[in-house]
């Protein structure tokens, strides 16, 4: 089944400083602040949430379509997907705007300074889900807003079923335009965090969330994820993990193995449990697109965690 991930493209550039900032940032002269970190060790990573998606979805056997912008700088992103076998039939380039780009600094305790640069990502509406033929399945992730709001609109219009994801995405929205996109949704995924936040954003309990969709997932980090479906409450323990190394793009690889169990009709025990299975392997190794993903890995590390094979 052709699965359209709406979301974010984006490259980040990871730089670590040799020290910590705290030595090098006076408290009392943040009024005139002016520091050059000199840094020992930088490197480029392919990101955004859809190319994350997309990136383990196809790993397992799915069939994703990436429907995101471009800038003039992002054809090396659009030539990596197609290698990886990853439909890029919904992306447009943006020729006057640069790739949506993370530049992230961190130091020795790990504490990080960010600056973000949404670049075309800000002018995703400008592609339509009526643009993609054959899909049975999407995705909402975080995007541009206007994007975002367009490609549930667009979903749930031509009677598609989709995940809303609203993630980093979720501080752009209002109370009212929030509930507009969870009443548009089949699905709905958040971290802990995420849900007490939507929850205070529209009103509406975690109880009231997951009566307006089919199922809420709620991701607790270490501790596993809980899914509320069918009336009933599913404990989704986190599987071991080999390493504990980056957690950037374990929620993305999570959502692909719930895009893929939903696709697939299986029961939510089973889908979380694979959910589970693509975070733990995603969260050893750093970047979002570095580690290594197949079935045979994922079936061997599900049976590893939850003592049976995923297929």
């Amino acid at each position: 089944m052709r699965t359209l991930i709406c979301g974010s493209l984006a490259f980040d550039t990871i730089m670590v400083f040799p020290d910590r900032f705290a030595r090098h940032i006076l408290p009392e002269q943040t009024h005139m602040l002016s520091v050059a970190f000199q840094i020992s060790d930088m490197r480029r990573e392919w990101g955004g949430c859809a190319g994350n998606i997309a990136y383990n979805l196809r790993g397992i056997g799915g069939d994703p379509v990436v429907m995101g912008t471009l800038g003039s700088d992002g054809a090396p992103y659009r030539d990596r997907l197609q290698e990886l076998g990853i439909a890029t039939d919904g992306v447009r380039v943006i020729d006057d705007a640069y790739t949506a780009q993370a530049f992230i600094i961190t130091d020795l305790d790990d504490n990080q300074i960010t600056a973000f640069h949404p670049g075309a990502m800000n002018l995703s509406h400008r592609n339509s889900v009526a643009d993609v033929p054959d899909i049975g399945i999407g995705i909402v992730a975080p995007d541009g807003k206007e994007g975002m709001q367009a490609h549930a609109a667009q979903f749930a219009a031509r009677g598609v079923p989709f995940l809303f994801d609203p993630g980093q995405g979720l501080p752009l929205f209002s109370g009212e335009e929030l509930a507009q996109l969870i009443e548009a949704a089949d699905y709905l995924a958040v971290n802990d965090y995420e849900a007490k936040l939507l929850s205070d954003r529209t009103g509406w309990s975690i109880g009231e969330l997951a009566d307006r969709v089919d199922a809420l997932v709620v991701t607790l980090g270490g501790e596993g994820s809980i899914i509320h479906a069918d009336g009933a409450t599913y404990a989704i323990a986190a599987a071991p993990a080999s390493a504990i190394v980056d957690p950037t793009g374990c929620g993305d690889a999570y959502r692909a193995g719930l895009l893929y169990g939903i696709a697939a009709g299986w029961d939510w025990q089973r889908t979380g449990q694979l959910a589970s299975v693509m975070g733990s392997i995603k969260i050893a190794c750093r970047g979002g697109q570095n580690h290594r993903i197949d079935r045979e890995l994922v079936a061997q590390r599900y049976f590893d965690a939850f003592g049976e094979r995923p297929w």
